[in-house]
């Protein structure tokens, strides 16, 4: 059991966990979700952490099929800049490996902001806390138990 799904039951969210066997040649995870569990790929979502101007990291949850838009997650964040996190970083205050790191469970509580186009649909995936190991879960529950803001981040 992986922290994701501790604090998924924790919370007493609705959650169903799909497994499949990653592939360690393939580098989008998020993609090879989708096509593993024969799912549309615009409800899988992939979990970036970035670094604000202001130093603060935070989580962005958006579709795999897309890129996070810098600007729009400064703009979110009421920063003027946003950048990628280095790696080492993300390991260390996520708790998880990079292509599992799962916006739930975290080590550190980061400010979340997940892309809009989550609430197109009854549920969403994202990662379990590992590779192979996905959340289905709905995005109202999701947001709320990250006391995340939907926005545009695409």
């Amino acid at each position: 059991m992986t922290p994701a799904i501790e604090a998924a039951r924790e919370a007493n969210l609705s959650f169903q966990i799909h497994e499949y066997e990653h592939d360690p040649s393939i580098q989008f995870y998020g993609e090879e979700a989708a096509a593993e569990l024969g799912i549309d790929r615009k409800r899988v979502f992939k979990t970036l952490v970035v670094k604000l101007s202001t130093q603060e990291l935070c989580v962005c949850v958006l579709p795999v099929m897309h890129q996070l838009n810098m600007k729009s997650a400064a703009r979110a964040a009421g920063v003027k800049k946003a950048t990628m996190a280095n790696a080492k970083s993300v390991v260390r205050v996520t708790g998880y490996v990079l292509g599992g790191v799962s916006p739930i469970g975290q080590k550190r509580n980061l400010r979340t902001f997940i892309d809009a186009t989550a609430g197109n649909f009854d549920s969403v995936y994202v990662s379990g806390g590992r590779r192979g190991l996905d959340i289905e879960l709905n995005i109202l529950g999701l947001a709320e138990l990250l006391q995340a803001d939907l926005v545009d981040l695409c």
